[in-house]
């Protein structure tokens, strides 16, 4: 019978059944981190167990810490006492930790990947939604609760309602300055944020498989946004170049054993879904979101919807709301808002790939007077890796603040945030009310509607902008591995 590279997964770590639709599978990969942990390893304390495999545990600080200098105290108590708390509960258990000082730090959904932690074929799991995100390289990745995670600690399983699948397939040609950013944001507008519920979204097509890894994470990511259990994308050549040398990759005769195992894990041709949704990206413009979701979203020459011609009174009302939190009027044009601030980071996109696209824009030019604009590299390697190439020069130059590692104005735990009424443009998931701080108003874009938001002083359209070349940016080293998984595919190689 035809599968999916899910049902392959799925069905070879299933080790139990219970009712009609509960499984109990093995986990290969547990990632944890200060915030959604500490209520589990006291749960294990108090029942005197502990953690079944430690050595498939890896414990990241990354929602809490400061993105400033790492020299300075950690100045918020909340902050300071969960990281002292993941730090003494990884001692505890015999854990891995990727700690403040680290230089393996970072957000734990760029980490996993970058270190080889994530690999094709597994299942792994982690107390947080955007677990998706390792769905890019072929792993069945599934965000789990505090209860869920103490159970895992304690077994290396979980138990799992069986999601549903659906096919979402994207095809064409990304028009210039048009991104993966915008092809998933376009798809939960198109679908809402109800769209995928109960779904594994399986990400196909042909513009899916011209997306380098990093591309295809940022799209993963964000489909629990759009409601989705999980997302996943069959491995192929790019994954294995992406996974080849990290530090915990598989080596040698290891790494040919595995080559063959995730081979065999692509999706069948005459695989059947549950739902199918297609995307020509070919159609697109940058997209940017209006409201307190993410499917409150337009493309960036177009208005602000006008809630009186919506025929839903609890959408209606529901847009009414989002209006007056954003304090923008029906029938606005988005582009050309006024901004007070620019955010490129989070697990979303705030990899090396990002960071090159955002200085092939910005080299030459300035952030505008009275914007706060930030790059928060997705973790410590990333950091290294754009300061060798030179790239935070560039970031410097045109006026950025050039941050360590952290979900900063993402998720708003530390000091990187904003304040009540004001206006930022955002590179991460979420636009929730107060989700950068509250009373903050977030319109969520790609980094290069970002970045040439933050030259504006107001959202832009990015295709206003010549892209330097890369080889404009003069690099001033490059790793074989970002040669290859990085600059490779920003060529079009």
């Amino acid at each position: 019978m035809p599968r999916t590279v899910f049902e392959k997964i799925w069905e070879e770590h299933v080790l139990a059944k219970r009712g009609e639709d509960e499984y109990l599978l093995y986990v290969d990969r547990h990632l944890t981190h200060e915030v959604t942990s500490p209520i589990a390893f006291e749960g294990l304390r108090q029942k005197n167990r502990s953690v079944r495999r430690p050595d498939l545990t890896f414990a990241i600080m990354d929602h809490n810490v400061p993105t400033a200098d790492r020299a300075l105290p950690v100045r918020d108590e909340y902050s300071r006492a969960q990281m002292r708390a993941l730090a003494r509960n990884a001692a505890d258990f015999g854990l891995t930790l990727f700690d403040y000082f680290s230089p393996w730090q970072g957000i734990v959904h760029v980490v996993g990947p970058e270190l080889g932690l994530t690999l094709p074929g597994i299942t792994l799991v982690c107390g947080d939604s955007h677990t998706s995100t390792h769905g890019a390289l072929g792993a069945l990745a599934v965000g789990i609760g505090t209860s869920e995670g103490e159970h895992v600690f304690a077994t290396q399983t979980v138990w799992l309602r069986r999601p549903r699948l659906m096919e979402v397939r994207m095809e064409g040609l990304f028009p210039s300055h048009v991104t993966a950013k915008d092809a998933i944001l376009y798809t939960i507008r198109e679908l809402g944020t109800g769209g995928m519920i109960g779904h594994v979204a399986e990400f196909r097509g042909g513009a899916v498989e011209r997306m380098s890894v990093e591309e295809r994470m940022t799209i993963c990511n964000m489909a629990i946004e759009g409601g989705a259990r999980t997302a996943i994308i069959q491995p192929d050549e790019k994954v294995y170049n992406y996974v080849k040398d990290t530090p915990y990759a598989p080596r040698d005769q290891d790494w040919d054993e595995a080559l063959k195992y995730w081979e065999s894990l692509k999706t069948d041709p005459a695989a059947k879904y549950d739902k199918s949704y297609r995307l020509d990206v070919g159609r697109l413009e940058p997209q940017i979101t209006w409201g307190t979701n993410p499917a409150m979203c337009i493309g960036v020459t177009e208005t602000v919807p006008d809630p009186r011609l919506t025929e839903d009174p609890t959408q209606r009302r529901s847009y009414e709301r989002a209006l007056a939190y954003m304090g923008l009027n029906p029938g606005q044009r988005i582009e050309d808002t006024p901004i007070d601030a620019v955010f490129i980071g989070s697990c979303t996109n705030a990899r090396l790939s990002d960071l090159i696209q955002v200085a092939r824009l910005v080299k030459g030019r300035k952030v505008a007077p009275g914007v706060r604009a930030m790059i928060v590299p997705g973790s410590m390697l990333v950091k290294r890796r754009a300061e060798r190439m030179g790239l935070h020069r560039i970031f410097l130059e045109a006026g950025f603040e050039w941050r360590n590692s952290g979900c900063s104005m993402c998720i708003a735990m530390n000091e990187d945030r904003l304040g009540p009424g004001e206006r930022g443009v955002l590179t991460s998931n979420r636009n929730f009310e107060n989700r950068a701080g509250p009373g903050s108003r977030v319109h969520l874009a790609s980094p290069l509607t970002a970045a040439a938001s933050a030259i504006e002083g107001k959202i832009a359209d990015p295709r206003k902008y010549d892209m330097v070349p890369i080889e404009e940016l003069e690099l001033e080293w490059v790793s074989p591995w970002v040669r290859r998984n990085v600059l490779a595919p920003l060529r079009g190689g």
